[in-house]
């Protein structure tokens, strides 16, 4: 799948770099160019893999927007015309898909990507995917807060939004830094794997993946949830078909960016490894299983050929947003949204209604 990434924020370019990086280190080819916008200086230059763009000078001086993300959202909308223009030649027409990453808890990239989605949908003919980082519980109140209104806005512009809970993909006990260096490097494997689907470099499978069945799941639009996991392959065929079970229900059920998130409209199912350690009964039965746990009627599946010595499994689901999780998140921007009013107003009608508006 060939897509053009545009990383916004911080954590958007951190991410948009460790996904043009493992690209590249594969040999894929998926990410056809790579760009990342933030308001603050000194996370554009830590960055060394992408083009990077400056937003904002003139508001905030390269110092960032303090996490105010009515602050990026307007610095964006300020600067549009300038993202747009270095994107010249990075959204090729080899592209079959944008992606706009972003943390959604920041500032800029809370405020802004929702803009930039905007935008990217009146000038490109492709579809233009959100990919977000929600923020864990133990994010304060305006991360959350920042998210839920972040969050509301992506779901009305971007074609579907792929979401990453920061809870989801981290190690217990870990640093907060290390935290974020796990989830980052899990996400570009993950990630980058599903858009290399349909560019393998080795062998030739029996019913190989293209990326109009990764846009066909995402067609469903809403929240898309990305589960994974991997076994070592055995020599023998026949218990390959138990481990392409096995990593399928780890992948849905334990392994997934969204936990919890089991039920949806559509999902694809790519199995990866050696092309002859892939079991065809075992991806069939594989995705029968997925049509039962999802409720889907619309399952597809499919092989990824890789040279590894183990099996994996990408599950993508399309119109995943009845998932508790996302209810949770929703229930805890909401209550910080509204203890923020609190704090900043001693009238009662602050209480009169908890939904949380749109940035734009």
């Amino acid at each position: 799948m060939k897509v053009a990434l545009l990383g916004v924020g911080q954590a958007g370019g951190k991410i948009t770099e460790r996904l043009a990086r493992f690209d590249a280190d594969m040999g894929f080819g998926a990410v056809q160019g790579a760009l990342a916008v933030n308001s603050a200086k000194p996370d554009l230059k830590s960055l060394e893999f992408v083009d990077t763009q400056l937003i904002g000078a003139d508001r905030v001086n390269g110092h960032g927007v303090g996490g105010d993300n009515e602050l990026g959202t307007e610095v964006m909308q300020s600067d549009i015309q300038q993202v747009l223009g270095a994107l010249d030649g990075r959204v090729t027409s080899k592209a079959e898909a944008i992606f706009v990453v972003a943390g959604l808890g920041g500032g800029t990239g809370s405020g802004g990507a929702p803009v930039l989605v905007h935008h990217l949908q009146q000038v490109y003919d492709v579809p233009v995917y959100a990919l977000g980082v929600l923020p864990g519980r133990n994010e304060g109140a305006l991360y959350q807060a920042n998210a839920g209104r972040s969050l509301k806005t992506l779901l009305r512009e971007a074609d579907a939004t792929l979401l990453i809970d920061n809870d989801a993909w981290h190690e217990q006990g870990e640093s907060v830094e290390g935290a974020f260096e796990t989830i980052n490097d899990r996400i570009a494997r993950r990630v980058g794997l599903l858009f290399a689907s349909g560019e393998a470099v080795e062998g030739v499978g029996e019913s190989v993946v293209d990326s109009s069945e990764v846009i066909n799941t995402l067609r469903a639009g809403g929240v898309a949830a990305l589960g994974y996991a991997s076994e070592v392959a055995s020599e023998d065929s026949a218990e390959n078909i138990r481990t392409t079970m096995s990593v399928s229900r780890q992948a849905l059920l334990t392994g997934t960016s969204l936990p919890d998130a089991t039920t949806a409209e559509a999902a694809l199912l790519v199995i990866a490894g050696q092309s002859d350690a892939i079991p065809r009964k075992g991806v069939e039965k594989a995705r029968h299983w997925l049509e039962d746990e999802t409720g889907s009627m619309q399952v597809r599946g499919g092989d990824f050929p890789l040279d590894s010595d183990r099996l994996g499994a990408l599950v993508l689901l399309g119109g995943a947003e009845r998932s508790d999780r996302i209810e949770a998140f929703m229930d805890r921007a909401r209550e910080a949204k509204q203890a923020q009013e609190t704090e900043s107003t001693d009238h009662a009608d602050a209480f009169a209604d908890d939904r949380l508006e749109d940035l734009f």
